[in-house]
């Protein structure tokens, strides 16, 4: 656990009811002229979009959309939109979408140079500079992109998913509007909620856990526990889908505070040469890792203290060991309530040959690993790998 830490927020964060009506005012009072609207296709035909729209133009302000980018894309791809964005002249940045969308235009934020790009980014994060600031509207519940300084891009050449990491990259602001999730597919929502269950329960479980993220990890942990069957299962479940809305961004405070871990790492070359979707990978490989995980004497007892904290049962386990068991048996219920495949041979077709080529990816993706408080090795990853093919 850390000894020393710190937290980087958004300037603003609004939520509640009807919290898209917010853009009106950041626009307004910051006299922006011009948004670029980073927004998803399937956004656009929402019934919110057009209440969007109407806030930017009440504020004063025009707007460009900017929405050619497909799910989990290369960094290629990313940059392609950034160069779109920046011919726009816009001097504010609204985005409104999952991590794919938040995320490029994170990279937008710093990007508005021609003296490197997004390629450059993904050996030298640190170089960029905040230009142009930003509004993240998630329409997920989900990565907590919208709060981290985090942007995770497909680097085809090495089949891997990279995270680039730069502080400049936090929003200057937030806005939770829970009516953006109200109508989310329940396979997205499963999958989506998942990831921020692993982000929760990660940075928990975290060489980098500290006061700070504790906080928020497990105050997420416990609502995503309490709520995401029902969120993904009930349209008109809106507490519980609030809750969960509420529960992504605390995982991503807790990754911005600390970082994730072994399922993060290892599930990264599943999306980069497979192409499974982000949360489907870490639902994979949650409750493998967080068992192997938990053969670490601080691992564990840090599982029996969120087992305090989350479990609501009347009839309450009364160990270590029992605790353990309830958490990691939570989430494999989980996982399988929400219809989740988790066999990469089954599911995905995954071959037993390219498991080589998955221990090596796996393993370079240190910047997690490391944070990992059982070491891995390449072996440990090997027998995980095989666990879940």
């Amino acid at each position: 656990m850390l000894t020393k830490y710190t937290l980087k927020t958004p300037r603003a964060v609004y939520g509640g009811e009807n919290a898209i009506s917010n853009i009106r005012t950041i626009v307004e009072s910051n006299g922006f002229k011009k948004v670029a609207l980073f927004a998803g296709r399937s956004i656009q035909k929402g019934e919110l979009f057009p209440e969007l729209l109407d806030a930017i133009k009440a504020g004063g302000a025009a707007y460009v959309i900017l929405d050619d980018l497909r799910p989990e894309p290369t960094y290629g791809e990313v940059q392609a939109l950034i160069d779109n964005f920046k011919s726009t002249g816009a001097d504010l940045i609204v985005a409104i979408g999952g991590g794919s969308v938040m995320d490029a235009a994170k990279l937008a934020s710093i990007l508005v140079t021609d003296e490197y790009g997004v390629k450059e980014l993904l050996d030298k994060p640190g170089m960029a500079k905040k230009c142009v600031p930003m509004v993240l509207i998630p329409t997920t519940a989900g990565t907590g992109a919208e709060v981290t300084p985090n942007a995770i891009v497909a680097v085809p050449e090495k089949e891997l998913k990279v995270g680039i990491v730069n502080d400049n990259m936090i929003a200057d602001y937030v806005i939770l509007d829970a009516r953006t999730i109200k109508n989310l597919p329940r396979k997205l929502a499963a999958a989506t909620g998942v990831d921020a269950l692993a982000h929760c329960i990660e940075c928990y479980t975290s060489n980098k856990a500290n006061p700070f993220s504790d906080l928020y990890a497990l105050t997420g942990l416990d609502l995503i526990l309490n709520n995401i069957e029902k969120a993904c299962d009930d349209p008109a479940a809106m507490a519980e889908k609030e809750n969960m809305q509420l529960a992504a961004y605390y995982g991503g405070l807790a990754i911005t505070a600390s970082g994730t871990t072994a399922v993060h790492a290892l599930s990264y070359p599943l999306g980069g040469k497979y192409h499974i979707a982000h949360g489907v990978s870490n639902a994979i490989l949650l409750a493998p890792v967080m068992r192997f995980n938990s053969e670490h004497p601080a691992v564990r007892a840090r599982l029996a203290c969120a087992y305090d904290q989350c479990c609501h049962e009347e009839n309450r386990a009364g160990n270590e060991a029992e605790k353990v068991a309830w958490i990691i048996r939570r989430l494999e219920e989980i996982v399988r309530h929400l219809d989740i495949p988790t066999s990469l041979s089954r599911d995905f077709g995954v071959p037993e040959s390219d498991l080589d080529t998955l221990v090596e990816s796996g393993m370079q993706v240190q910047r997690l690993l490391v944070n990992n408080m059982r070491p891995v090795t390449a072996e440990d990853a090997r027998k995980l790998y095989l666990e879940v093919l």
